[in-house]
């Protein structure tokens, strides 16, 4: 699998390139700007992304920017983000599109490598992984406007998970309560949220986080 890598700081970039490397990954562009993950992107035709967002020579969205640049041609190119901060008008932009094969995740809370290279994976195989609290930032900015006052706690906290990509059955064993109660909550949410179940559980997540961006 090809990855372009785009990270400013020397070390986490060459520590990430190593480490995607040593579980079979092929770092086709490790890159510290802009305008070169731009072009990485174009030239290399890369299977996934992994962006920082704020990258030189403003520090403010540049690696976003590039990443959007590129699925606006490649429509659902995964892309992963790795940031120090929660953004909820990135994570909007990001996931505007709704095709999936996204995520964002912040540098200090990924702690150990298998996290971090599942997450790659699961991304450039379609998934959608965000980080809980990206996952509450959009919930709090849903819940500000009234979109899920009529939840549940107990739907609050599966929605949480099923916006984080958890199936059925990791809800389940998550909160400790029986499948029947899992799939019955699931269908109460969509119903609340006026959202069309699905058998599918990467179309169904993306779904939820589609109707939380708007």
């Amino acid at each position: 699998m090809r990855v372009v890598l785009a990270e400013d700081l020397f070390l986490l970039r060459d520590g990430l390139s190593r480490t995607l490397q040593e579980h079979g990954f092929e770092v086709v562009a490790a890159v510290d700007n802009g305008p070169a993950l731009l072009r990485a992107l174009h030239e290399e035709r890369p299977d996934v992304a992994v962006v920082d967002i704020r990258l030189p020579p403003t520090f403010t969205d540049e690696g976003l920017q590039a990443a959007l640049e590129a699925r606006r041609l490649r429509p659902a190119f995964p892309v992963l983000i790795l940031s120090q901060y929660v953004d909820q008008l990135y994570a909007h932009e990001l996931l505007a599109g709704g095709e999936g094969a996204v995520g964002y995740l912040l540098k200090d809370r990924v702690t150990h490598t298998a996290q971090f290279v599942d997450a790659v994976r699961s991304v450039a195989s379609g998934g959608t992984v965000m980080d809980p609290q990206v996952i509450a930032r959009l919930l709090a900015r849903s819940d500000a406007r009234g979109t899920t006052a009529e939840l549940t706690a107990r739907e609050h906290d599966v929605l949480e998970l099923m916006a984080e990509g958890r199936s059925n059955a990791a809800i389940m064993h998550t909160l400790h309560i029986s499948e029947s109660a899992v799939a019955k909550h699931t269908a109460s949410i969509f119903a609340k949220l006026r959202i069309e179940a699905s058998a599918d559980d990467n179309r169904r997540v993306l779904a939820v986080l589609a109707y939380l961006k708007r």
